[in-house]
């Protein structure tokens, strides 16, 4: 999958690039929550110690004995922080150096005190309040319960409105890399995605820019739904180098939707997978990062990417994001994509050890320090 050798090169040339990170202007929405990242308990202990239930299936198990009758879970806040696709993201890529701008539902009309130390960081503007989550991790996933009301007020007529269509006509045309997160749970985002195409893309000028999209699980959508976001994701090419990034679940989703066997989950079958979305929907570059590994297909073909896994993270939550901005940060460098998924990889292994967003002298750390399996 990869050798020291390339490690070792990855390692080099980001190092080498540090100072040029300053020169990057990133723009990042729509979305933003409040995150609280939460373990069940299992067992007691007394009031200070107790064992947590270690698996989605353990939980699963317990609520299913439970039916016809009742039972008390007990949750247990390990921690709030900043959460939603887009500003973990923004986050990450504003925590390596580069200029980033982030509009999402940060707070309003003043901005959420969790996302102060981001404001910091990074030029925020916000559309609504936040949403709200209960993440609860598990050593084999996590499962996100969202208050996801004051979404609803992410439309284009506020996109306008509360943030200005001249504002966003000049972060767009100064940005070197845009990215749209979480179309899932904000449901007017395909007509923004529209309104976009329509009004403000034809009016970009200069070089062609690169942009990211994030569906973010969108099991719950329609059929209908996910169909008219990808035809838009694709009609983004016309203007962009577009990058769709997906999970495994996700990839999945969308293979179905689009009519491609979903057997075989395997690296090579998942490679596969995604060899057959790309053909469906012509982007510059599909990537496909599972737990263990991750993927691109593109221009240079197929490309497959072991990461540091580990079996008892610190966290998850925000893990493929930091991917994610791991995989820009290697694009916007210029790096192969074998290169960027290695950025991104390595990103995302240094935050779910340390719970924090890494420099970019943490991931050339981490990647010259491989983790033995």
């Amino acid at each position: 999958m990869h050798s020291p050798e390339l490690r070792e090169q990855c390692a080099q040339q980001l190092l080498a690039a540090a100072g040029r990170v300053k020169e990057f202007n990133v723009f990042v929405g729509l979305d933003g929550f409040v995150d609280e990242i939460i373990h069940v308990v299992d067992k007691r202990d007394n009031a200070e110690s107790f064992h947590r239930l270690p698996t989605i299936v353990s939980l699963a198990d317990r609520l299913a004995a439970a039916a016809g009758q009742s039972t008390n879970v007990e949750l247990v806040r390990q921690n709030i922080k900043l959460g939603g696709n887009g500003p973990i993201m923004a986050n990450a890529l504003a925590n390596f150096g580069l200029n980033v701008t982030c509009l999402g539902t940060l707070g309003y009309p003043n901005l959420h005190p969790v996302f102060a130390d981001f404001a910091r960081r990074a030029e925020v503007h916000s559309l609504a309040e936040p949403g709200y989550t209960d993440a609860l991790e598990f050593t084999d996933g996590k499962i996100m319960f969202g208050k996801h009301t004051s979404l609803k007020e992410v439309t284009w007529q506020n996109v306008q409105t509360r943030f200005g269509i001249a504002k966003l006509k000049a972060k767009l045309n100064l940005a070197d890399l845009v990215a749209f997160m979480n179309w899932t749970m904000l449901p007017h985002m395909s007509e923004i995605w529209a309104a976009l195409l329509q009004e403000v893309c034809p009016s970009l000028n200069g070089r062609r820019r690169k942009i990211f999209f994030d569906l973010a699980d969108p099991q719950k959508r329609t059929l209908a739904d996910i169909e008219q976001a990808l035809n838009l994701i694709v009609g983004f090419e016309k203007y962009f180098e577009v990058f769709l990034g997906l999970n495994e679940k996700e990839t999945c989703e969308i293979s179905h939707v689009l009519g491609i066997p979903t057997k075989d989950r395997s690296p090579e079958g998942l490679a596969a997978m995604a060899l057959a979305i790309h053909r469906r929907l012509p982007v510059n570059t599909l990537v496909v990062h599972p737990v263990s590994f991750a993927i691109t297909v593109g221009e240079g073909g197929v490309n497959l990417i072991e990461g540091p896994y580990l079996a008892d993270p610190f966290i998850t939550t925000g893990a493929g994001d930091h991917f994610n901005s791991g995989f820009c940060l290697g694009k916007l460098l210029g790096f192969e994509n074998a290169l960027s998924l290695l950025t991104g990889v390595a990103t995302s292994g240094h935050y779910v050890r340390t719970g924090q967003s890494p420099a970019i002298p943490d991931v050339a750390s981490l990647l010259r320090r491989w983790p033995a399996k």
